[in-house]
């Protein structure tokens, strides 16, 4: 099984250097990973490390507040952040608590050797679900104290299957699972692992910080004035064309909306911003401008994403109508509702949470789009209740961060 593993990640990489000639986020992929190696070279082997992994943006900020506690509490440890996507890599290359951030190499046993025999961890903490068996393989065999935080595991897993031997050989890496919910850590202790805790979601911990964050932004501010405001974040084509209709045929002139695309290329701002019927701003384009005369603001920049929702009375949440649901944490802390779309969300245990708790809505077409902006704008009510259930949803959760350092304190 081993052999076979590796044969196909090795042709997996060859497709992937042929189609980074023409795909920019391939190339990305792949010419990143050409600096990992030299990136390391900046750890000298008497340096302790902690080295944290996280597969993309969404799991380093469920990392994050382990980083900055471990940074806080073991200032003597060097930190190596790792990314398994462009998307997570690119926009934290530069994050100021890592001494180094680079790409995890392709996951074959030889450069995955490399690459823990490099970085020569005192602890390994891998976010979420990266189960890489190559990497985990390397893990154990350097006897690295292996940490799984914020886990989630689901039964249509290999794991948890009649073939999954493999795969389940690979989870006796770790030395303890921190787990996001029951339903984790019942499926995880039916396979023979007790090495387990309920801790919850680290997001939460970093989303509750977001509330006492300086959160202004001045040109946001001269923009809402005294209006009602829609903010639309990590919105992708998809979602977009919903708003683009709802805007031209639905909205009062009181509403004002703020869209951070998940994609800021010029010309796909442009394609966006030509198609609505009501005066446009963007970020890139806004100073010396009268910005109370706009009822748009694009921010086609990154960075600001979650400043913005603290604006905003009502927040839509991209990506649940594209690839995946994106961060609704981030709006909810500041206590308002949360739309998102009602087609891929399955994974997020937070969505399932918030409908139930009635603090969100799930739409999947135009006309429940149209209605649930329309009754969230034209009942304050309704609209209060539902931002109250948020806030109280994300402090009733945070903690995780306390139970997984308890543990780390111990080990280093």
């Amino acid at each position: 099984m081993r052999v076979l593993y590796t044969i196909s990640v090795r042709v997996v990489a060859f497709f992937l250097r042929i189609i980074a000639l023409f795909n920019p986020k391939i190339r990305l992929f792949v010419t990143g990973r050409k600096h990992t190696f030299e990136k390391l070279s900046l750890l000298k082997a008497e340096d302790k490390v902690v080295w944290l992994h996280a597969a993309s943006l969404g799991e380093f900020e469920q990392g994050r507040p382990i980083l900055e506690a471990i940074k806080k509490d073991h200032p003597s440890y060097k930190i190596v952040l790792s990314f398994f996507s462009p998307s997570g890599y690119e926009v934290r290359k530069n994050y100021e608590l890592a001494d180094v951030v680079c790409y995890l190499p392709m996951d074959t046993p030889k450069a995955m050797h490399r690459f823990v025999q490099q970085v020569h961890p005192s602890m390994a903490i891998i976010v979420k679900y990266e189960f890489w068996p190559a990497m985990l393989t390397a893990l154990k065999n350097h006897e690295v104290d292996t940490l799984l935080v914020s886990g989630i595991f689901r039964p249509n897993q290999s794991f948890f299957k009649w073939y999954g031997a493999y795969m389940r050989s690979k989870l006796t890496t770790f030395s303890h699972f921190f787990l996001q919910n029951e339903r984790s850590l019942q499926l995880i202790n039916s396979i023979g692992f007790n090495n387990a805790s309920l801790s919850g979601d680290t997001r939460f911990d970093r989303v509750t910080a977001l509330q006492h964050t300086d959160n202004t932004l001045p040109f946001l501010e001269e923009f809402k004035g005294d209006h009602y405001l829609v903010m639309a974040g990590s919105s992708w084509p998809e979602d977009e064309q919903l708003f683009i209709n709802y805007i031209n045929e639905q909205a009062t002139a009181d509403e004002k909306f703020v869209f951070a695309p998940h994609t800021i290329k010029p010309e796909k701002i442009k394609e966006f911003t030509k198609a609505l019927r009501v005066k446009t701003v963007c970020f890139s384009d806004y100073k010396g401008r009268d910005l109370s005369e706009y009822q748009v603001f694009v921010l086609d920049t990154i960075g600001l994403l979650t400043k913005a929702y603290s604006y905003a009375d009502v927040a839509y949440v991209g990506g649940g109508l594209a690839t995946g649901l994106h961060n609704i944490l981030e709006p909810a802390t500041f206590g308002i509702p949360v739309i998102f779309g009602g087609v891929k969300y399955d994974k997020f245990q937070e969505a399932h949470d918030l409908l139930a708790l009635k603090g969100a809505s799930a739409i999947t077409d135009q006309q429940q789009l149209n209605a649930t902006l329309i009754k969230l704008r034209d009942h304050a009510d309704f609209r209060n209740t539902q931002g109250s259930i948020n806030k109280k949803y994300i402090t009733d959760n945070k903690g995780a961060t306390v139970a997984v350092m308890n543990y780390i304190n111990q080990k280093l």
